[in-house]
């Protein structure tokens, strides 16, 4: 497992109950995890002190209960990366921490090519991994559906002070517009993908992993340029192992290279214990 245990601004304090208690910058946040089976708290009295907590509903969603003051924003830091976290709605912050093993990894594979990198980063979310490669010289084209996440990735651009360098962003279906650049010809030397487990388009269109990966991954190798770097696969889908994305990338991808798949995780301070985040398959250069 890859760990994402370079953070200073962020941390797992406790695991416990299907809960963990988190500390972002200042604020320290109580939210679910299903991957949290064990019962017993590692240092109990710190859950008390907690500004926030969100409370899952039986009957799907839930809802946030501020116990302290709670800034409806703030910013912490990712090395010299800016990130924006706002407490959403289904318990999220913006921001996926464990994302820190992938944009170490990337932000090396760019610098180490020593040219200008394009990359397309798709369902690319509130823009972790734009801000990681723009910051390193790279060319983003930033494409997700939601017009309200596009938004928040511009401010995380702006917020690491890189808004001067060449990004493109996009709010649409993602099928759609890899089907618009391949009729545009557009070719990009890295892919980063982080697709949902469901979820539906601009125009309602279905999107299912298991039904639709192997054909977005397909359809992505025709604006693969003719000398890549890397194309990334992140999933948080349950039930599907690291090893069936990176099975994928090798019937997709016909250039020579290295593939490589595995989870990622968060380690507890203080604590030989590590939280699983999630997998991802890799084909580099």
């Amino acid at each position: 497992m890859e760990l994402a245990n370079n953070w200073k601004d962020y941390e797992i304090l406790d695991m416990a109950s299907g809960e963990k208690l988190e500390r972002w910058g200042n604020i320290t946040l109580i939210r679910p995890d299903p991957q949290i089976i064990w019962k017993a708290k590692t240092f109990p009295n710190m859950w008390k002190k907690a500004n926030a907590k969100y409370n899952r509903s039986n009957t799907g969603g839930g809802n946030w209960e501020y116990n302290n003051n709670l800034p409806k924003a703030w910013q912490i830091k990712y090395k010299n990366l800016t990130f924006n976290i706002k407490p959403m709605g289904f318990k999220h912050t913006g921001l996926f921490p464990e994302q820190a093993v992938n944009w170490d990894w990337m932000i090396n594979k760019i610098k180490d090519s020593k040219r200008e990198i394009k990359v397309l980063n798709l369902f690319a979310y509130t823009g972790g991994a734009t801000v990681a490669c723009l910051s390193v010289g790279a060319s983003v084209c930033h494409v997700d559906s939601s017009k309200g996440m596009v938004s928040w990735a511009k401010e995380n651009v702006i917020s690491s002070n890189l808004q001067d360098r060449k990004v493109r962003y996009i709010v649409d279906d993602v099928i759609k517009f890899v089907n618009r650049e391949i009729r545009r010809e557009n070719k990009y030397d890295a892919i980063i993908m982080d697709p949902p487990s469901y979820g539906r388009g601009t125009n309602g269109e279905v999107w299912q992993f298991e039904e639709n990966i192997f054909d977005l991954v397909n359809l992505c190798t025709k604006v693969l340029s003719d000398n890549p770097l890397f194309f990334l696969i992140n999933s948080y889908t349950t039930g599907i192992s690291a090893t069936v994305l990176e099975n994928i990338l090798k019937m997709n991808i016909k250039y020579k290279g290295k593939f490589s798949s595995g989870e990622i995780g968060l380690p507890m301070s203080n604590s030989d214990i590590v939280l699983p985040c999630g997998i991802f398959g890799r084909w580099e250069k």
